[in-house]
């Protein structure tokens, strides 16, 4: 099957180097290109796309325009994806991209497209209805978790660390409270504590095993040795 695309840049530099790459790929037709929001949208009707490859700041605002055409296909052209390209590692991008949801939706760095295999797997998944964040995001979004993690785990008091360390060795409630003294009851309410304190909060309490594994994940995250 082609994949019919539409490129999308301001830059007609970027533009047709896009389209040129994308002549020497296997399986994918160019039907169309714009250099702006409104160009882009009249290049869709016309074209009947099934992906829009497209810059994330365009004319008039150089904002968000990508993000923003992203959400209005998903409205009016629910069966087109959208690969993003932008050079920001911010993870806020992403988000703002997958808002609308993110099936047929792809966020790449624009080092990325010089690697036509890159470009073309990330214009294959979208097609698909599949979603494609690149790797440098990431690992800025893991990098972004654990320092979450670790500054939550420290906010933990002395004896909820105890307890969350005694979790890790894999004791139970009532062993725990055996070791520090306590009551089982005691030793409910800290671990109801480092829930909160580490955001693990869910009413549902066929989630408990879950949010306990979490909570230990975390704390060993924090006590690892940096390398």
């Amino acid at each position: 099957m082609v994949i019919r695309v539409v490129v999308a840049d301001d830059s007609l530099v970027a533009r047709e180097g896009i389209e040129a790459l994308l002549a020497a790929a296997e399986g994918v037709d160019v039907v169309g290109s714009a250099d702006d929001m409104p160009s882009l949208l009249a290049a869709v009707e016309d074209g009947r796309p099934d992906v829009v490859v497209t810059d994330i700041r365009m004319p008039p605002t150089h904002t968000t325009e990508g993000v923003s055409i992203a959400a209005r296909l998903r409205e009016t052209h629910p069966g087109v994806g959208v690969v993003l390209l932008s050079q920001y590692t911010d993870p806020a991008y992403v988000l703002l991209l997958f808002e609308t949801g993110s099936d047929g939706r792809a966020y790449l760095l624009k080092e990325r497209v010089h690697r036509l295999r890159d470009l073309v797997d990330a214009i294959e998944a979208v097609a698909e209805g599949r979603s494609v964040i690149d790797p440098k995001v990431v690992e800025v979004l893991i990098d972004a978790r654990e320092r979450a993690a670790q500054s939550r785990v420290s906010q933990l008091s002395a004896r909820e660390r105890e307890i969350l360390s005694a979790m890790a060795e894999g004791k139970s409630n009532s062993a725990i409270a055996e070791t520090l003294f306590l009551t089982k009851r005691a030793v409910e309410k800290h671990i109801s504590a480092i829930f909160v304190k580490l955001g693990l909060v869910d009413s549902d309490e066929s989630h408990a095993v879950s949010r306990r594994v979490a909570a230990v994940l975390m704390y060993l995250s924090d006590s690892a040795p940096s390398s």
